[in-house]
């Protein structure tokens, strides 16, 4: 069975698998972007219409676009982790463990606590109160909370690549030719480089939701040293897969 794009279930994330498990569905990696873009994008601007409220179509938007290009990164990243040469056993880690899906639950749930228990008891304008005013619109909400599972899915998976990458830097080694038991060969070294590359990007486009949060805010302070965090990891990971010798 294939997901989106004809990959193999079992070497990919969540997300890709999801379409590709409709039963008579199948359609391109590109074409999938464009529905998650256009229809969560379509439901933020009727929901902010309804409501008349601007807060909701800008806030909301920039956060489906976060969401799509994290998507766009989450292929990115796989097209070049599923390549022959790469160890097996990580591809399993990354892929078949669905890690990732489990770390994306615990971001959310924090999420939601954070902005119904949380920060209502500690600010007289928490971030719901500030978009939708005392009179919540239940479907703006909804959709609010749908997106905000999408993004925290996507920071759960980022810091999921991110660790598995630097622990894969540090079990393998190269040599000349990658014939040893755990070595890299350096065409593999530079791909799995590129990876660790576009999975720091991947958090550093989480930046651009910042200016929408409190200036100093929980969320946001969070936020900021969640990607801080990525981009470090990932960036030792990718130090890391440089030849080495002895």
């Amino acid at each position: 069975m294939t997901t989106a794009g004809g990959t193999e279930f079992g070497e990919t994330w969540v997300y890709e698998s999801i379409v590709g498990a409709l039963p008579g569905v199948e359609v391109s990696n590109a074409f999938a972007l464009g529905v998650q873009l256009v229809v969560f994008e379509a439901a933020v601007l009727a929901f902010a219409a309804l409501d008349g409220n601007a807060a909701v179509a800008v806030v909301g938007s920039a956060a489906v676009l976060l969401a799509t290009l994290g998507s766009v990164e989450m292929l990115r990243i796989g097209r070049l982790v599923r390549s022959r040469a790469v160890p097996t056993s990580y591809k399993r880690l990354l892929f078949g463990s669905k890690v990732e899906t489990v770390l994306g639950v615990l971001v959310y749930v924090a999420l939601v606590t954070h902005l119904f228990v949380f920060e209502p008891g500690q600010t007289a304008r928490p971030l719901l109160y500030t978009l939708f005013g005392p009179d919540r619109s239940v479907a703006g909400v909804y959709v609010l909370l749908l997106i905000g599972w999408d993004i925290s899915y996507r920071i759960g998976t980022n810091w999921w690549a991110s660790v598995l990458g630097l622990w894969r830097a540090v079990r393998y080694r190269f040599s000349p030719t990658g014939s040893r038991a755990f070595d890299l060969a350096p065409e593999t070294a530079r791909l799995l480089r590129r990876a660790d590359s576009e999975t720091a990007l991947f958090g550093l486009l989480q930046l651009s939701i910042v200016p929408f949060l409190t200036p100093g805010s929980v969320l946001q302070t969070v936020l900021i040293a969640h990607v801080a965090a990525v981009v470090a990891v990932s960036g030792t990971a990718a130090l890391l897969m440089t030849p080495r010798t002895g």
